[in-house]
């Protein structure tokens, strides 16, 4: 009789607005690398948080090495030996590295002990990063590299990844990679939550696929195409992208020679960065997260206002030193990472997290109302258009912004933003941890508003996305600025060695000017 390392059945998790885990059965087996598929809000993040503790299941029993157990917490859970890296980041903003890593770890070792630990750990697995950095200080992509540390420092008998590779490149991808396959060799079994089809067909030796919260299928991807896990997980193949020649307008977004010193002493100085968005194109950077990206969005979104007020334009009006809300008045609008916290207040209602960026239903001359008064109607019906263009899943406009799945919190984001009929939209990290369907929805929305005329920026870590929407790309490394590529001139091969700020060799220069002869 086959023991497993974790056996679920029959586990049921319900909601007021929706069944999360409707009966789901489940097997994994020691050194397995198994991938848990499906689209978002299918109750994947769910039923990884009943294995790990962090929620209780309404039925149903689970088996962890063939011993029935009722996981009460995260504690109970590492005990038995479950790590789990979220999606979500679970990370105090004001203590350092080690001290988040620390929180989880048995107390009998010393805060020096673990910095030290974490210090091999990284470079045993190339997740570099500084014990001593306080977590404020972090891009999405290194919280990642502590998330992943922190679990791998409890000697796991079972890891759960939600999405670990989402902010990742494909180099440190492949370094992770190896890192999994040398765990699966020592027996340890990897619990896999992916969007990433390709990914799941190159690592995972089984998979299970999640529908509306059921077990709708089991199969070995490695036998599958990308086009027939689509279609067992989202039930039909995603639309493709068309992407029509573009002829740009005017300059809407000029950086010109900006430098600034980061606000903190583990920050990235800005140095010197030239950038130019016109209207009708969608441009992209590229680059390995903590290289200055942060430092750039803050000072262009207007979060950090120290930059020379002339450095920054938007359609020739300088606005370097100009607030969130007065860029906005310019056209400027912003998708930031960080969904919840900065992109949407977590306790509040999708309509009312409509009024961070959007200013339509405040009343500002009599015919309205009352001025500042809020026409909650008008808040409420921006609230369902959005919901029902961009195919959020949510309870409704009253849903909380914590209640969805980070993919349909993402495409509300994204909708709230276009709706706005900005003049230049900078998204950051667009389809993080979203499905394929999501994704293509989202990078199709995108496309849709530079053919409208609008300049987009767009920073992400995902080369195959910036490669199908830019129509110029740069790549940023130690808070420099790369030359702009073109579609035709980029490739993941050349912008993989930009990363390291390369482009300045002469052989990076050479490659370049051949390819574009």
């Amino acid at each position: 009789m086959t023991v497993f390392r974790l056996q679920l059945d029959g586990i049921c998790k319900r909601y007021p607005a929706v069944v999360a885990n409707d009966h789901v059965s489940l097997r994994v087996k020691p050194g397995e690398i198994h991938a848990v598929l499906g689209e978002n809000g299918a109750g994947k993040s769910t039923l990884m948080k009943i294995i790990y503790g962090a929620v209780k299941p309404d039925g149903g029993t689970l088996r962890f090495n063939g011993q029935t157990e009722q996981i009460a917490n995260p504690q109970e859970a590492r005990r038995l030996g479950i790590s789990m890296v979220f999606q979500h980041f679970s990370l105090f903003d004001t203590l350092s590295v080690a001290e988040n890593v620390w929180l989880g770890l048995d107390k009998s070792l010393s805060l020096a002990e673990v910095t030290q630990r974490i210090t091999d750990i990284a470079a045993q697995y190339g997740l570099d990063i500084d014990p001593a950095r306080p977590v404020h200080t972090l891009g999405v992509g290194e919280m990642q590299r502590v998330e992943i540390i922190r679990a791998l420092l409890t000697n796991p008998q079972l890891l759960i990844l939600d999405e670990p590779t989402s902010v990742l490149t494909p180099q440190a991808v492949e370094k992770l990679f190896v890192v999994l396959r040398q765990l699966a060799s020592e027996g340890r079994s990897i619990l896999y939550i992916s969007h990433k089809l390709h990914e799941i067909r190159a690592l995972c030796t089984a998979c299970t696929v999640m529908r509306a919260g059921r077990v709708t299928g089991v199969c070995d991807p490695r036998q599958e195409t990308n086009a027939s896990l689509s279609q067992l997980m989202i039930g039909s193949l995603p639309p493709e992208l068309h992407v029509r020649d573009h002829q740009p307008g005017a300059a809407v977004l000029s950086v010109r020679d900006l430098r600034l010193q980061a606000d903190d002493p583990f920050g990235v100085d800005l140095n010197g960065v030239n950038l130019q968005v016109r209207a009708g194109e969608v441009v992209g950077i590229a680059g390995v997260s903590g290289n200055g990206q942060r430092e750039l969005l803050f000072a262009l979104s207007g979060e950090d206002m120290r930059a020379a007020n002339e450095s920054i334009q938007l359609s020739g009006q300088a606005m370097g030193q100009l607030n969130p809300d007065q860029r906005r008045d310019l056209g400027l609008h912003f998708v930031p990472e960080e969904r919840l916290g900065r992109g949407a207040v977590p306790s509040l209602s999708l309509a009312q997290n409509l009024l961070l960026t959007r200013h339509d239903a405040v009343a500002s001359s009599g015919a309205a109302g009352a001025l500042g008064w809020l026409n909650l109607n008008t808040l409420h019906t921006q609230a369902v258009n959005i919901i029902a263009k961009y195919q959020v899943k949510a309870g409704g406009p009253d849903a909380a912004a914590r209640s969805l799945s980070g993919g349909n919190l993402q495409k509300f984001l994204v909708g709230r933003e276009i709706e706005a009929a900005p003049k230049l939209l900078i998204v950051s990290q667009p389809t993080w941890g979203v499905d394929v369907g999501a994704a293509a929805q989202i990078r199709a929305a995108l496309l849709a508003l530079r053919d409208a005329g609008c300049a987009v920026l767009v920073v992400s870590e995902e080369l195959d996305e910036l490669l199908e929407l830019s129509d110029r790309l740069h790549v940023m490394a130690e808070g420099r600025l790369s030359p702009a590529l073109t579609r035709e001139e980029a490739n993941v091969s050349r912008i993989g060695a930009w990363m390291s700020g390369l482009w300045d060799a002469p052989a990076a220069t050479q490659e370049v000017n051949h390819v574009a002869s």
